[in-house]
């Protein structure tokens, strides 16, 4: 078995977090980390178009092989719901055009995975978080620790996968 390198992604329109891990055997190994910030005051089509080219910047940068990203939650606001829907899209889009496998976790399951409890906070994931990977500090914006979660959530599931 070869070490996997896993893009995590916690996608969004204002600001999308994104991890590198690596996982081999039982050992996991934080890479790289940050968030993608396409300018507020742009319109929609010009803030996809920087998320876009960011994470296909990012894959072109550090060769994963498995996109891992949160999929959409039910929002009662539905502009919301489906510009962060476009936001996904964008997402899959270089991710599929890099001709990497995608997989997509409910926000409870990735909690579940990650602190044992469908229904934690955001705050409790980030401290799970930061304990597995042996984080000094947390990273800001907590959009970042949100996708190291989901990278996490797909080394937890691997196996059934």
């Amino acid at each position: 078995m070869n070490t996997i390198r896993i893009i995590g992604i916690d996608p969004g329109i204002v600001i999308t977090g994104f991890c590198i891990l690596d996982f081999f055997k039982s050992t996991t190994r934080l890479v790289a980390y940050g968030a993608i910030r396409p300018l507020k005051k742009d319109r929609i089509e010009k803030r996809l178009m920087h998320l876009h080219d960011e994470v296909s910047s990012i894959i072109s940068k550090f060769s994963p092989t498995i996109m891992a990203m949160e999929d959409s939650f039910y929002s009662k606001n539905v502009k919301s719901a489906v510009i962060l829907g476009q936001a996904r899209a964008v997402i899959m889009l270089s991710g599929a055009k890099s001709d990497i496998d995608i997989y997509e976790f409910a926000p409870r399951k990735i909690k579940q995975s990650v602190c044992g409890n469908g229904s934690a906070t955001k705050e409790q994931v980030q401290y799970m978080v930061s304990q597995i990977l042996n984080l000094k500090e947390l990273p800001k914006p907590i959009d970042i620790t949100d996708a190291m979660a989901v990278g996490l959530c797909f080394i937890n599931n691997y196996q059934i996968i």
